[in-house]
């Protein structure tokens, strides 16, 4: 297996589990690729090339190895660029040379996962240079795909984008609802704060419930959907206390006028919800 590893994410598992899905397993009938196994000679062989059709930034390719790995422990596989590499159209990712079952039932899920990770980073380096401001971090958002959320966000950083929160718990983030049953945004940073929560987040959408979140015990704030002359008072009468965050209606053409304002972060749903598929192929020849 590939020594790819990443805090709260198991490979192994990702990896049985998806081409067990691929393959039927538990279904009557499934548990083997029956198209390869039907067509193709055990002792067939293949070499393979896995390659860019278009301008991307590369990412996933760690967990495509494991895919081929765990059909084929024996199989030669050599990485021709790294993880969060900007590569051209007609570039060689990887090559390969194996067991030809192997690699054909591992292909779609290994090209699945490059494909989608490498679309994520792709987006998100649009975005970092649409934003064309190292003052202001590009942030991801939750909105990702259940299952996929380490590999996701993983992508994220390989693009040039750091991550939010991980998840619901290591970090509060106060939001309209929390704050309509709280009954006001000081009131529900106060419930935080009084819970022991270090870092709480609270969602602003008016200038004037900035005071009370502030003094109530936020430690950061974020801005929503906020036009950009909102956007730089709302950073004035912040005054630098906590770091403010922009969200909502950001897109490759409003982002660097978000940017712009003073906020120390964007945060953009789309990255990891709507990142198109990186086009990358995977060609074999028989040996």
């Amino acid at each position: 297996m590939s020594s790819f590893t990443l805090p709260g994410f198991d490979l192994d598992r990702f990896v049985h589990e998806t081409l067990a899905e691929d393959l039927g397993e538990g279904l009557p009938g499934g548990g083997h690729d029956v198209t390869s196994e039907s067509v193709i000679p055990a002792e067939a062989r293949f070499s393979g090339v896995m390659d860019s059709r278009d301008a991307i930034m590369v990412a996933g390719l760690p967990v495509a190895e494991a895919f081929f790995r765990a059909l084929d422990p024996d199989m030669t596989i050599e990485m021709l660029v790294e993880d969060g590499a900007a590569v051209q159209p007609g570039t060689d990712l990887m090559r390969l040379t194996g067991t030809a079952r192997a690699m054909l039932t591992a292909e779609r899920s290994a090209l699945n996962t490059v494909q989608h990770l490498s679309g994520i980073a792709t987006m998100v380096r649009a975005y970092v240079r649409a934003m064309d401001n190292p003052a202001c971090t590009l942030l991801d958002t939750r909105k990702t795909i259940p299952g996929l959320r380490h590999l996701e966000k993983y992508a994220v950083r390989m693009g040039g984008g750091s991550n939010h929160r991980m998840g619901l718990w290591d970090a509060a983030m106060i939001k309209d609802n929390h704050v309509l049953v709280a009954g006001s945004v000081g009131e529900a940073v106060r419930r935080a704060v009084s819970a022991g929560v270090k870092e709480i987040i609270c969602e602003v959408d008016r200038l004037d419930q900035i005071e009370p979140a502030l003094q109530a015990g936020a430690t950061r704030l974020l801005l929503d959907n906020m036009d950009p002359p909102t956007l730089r008072e709302a950073v004035g009468i912040v005054a630098g206390r906590v770091p403010t965050e922009a969200s909502g209606g950001i897109n490759l053409e409003t982002i660097e006028a978000k940017a712009a304002t003073g906020v120390d972060f964007v945060s953009v749903g789309r990255l990891t919800q709507s990142a198109p598929a990186a086009d990358i192929g995977l060609d074999f020849t028989p040996l």
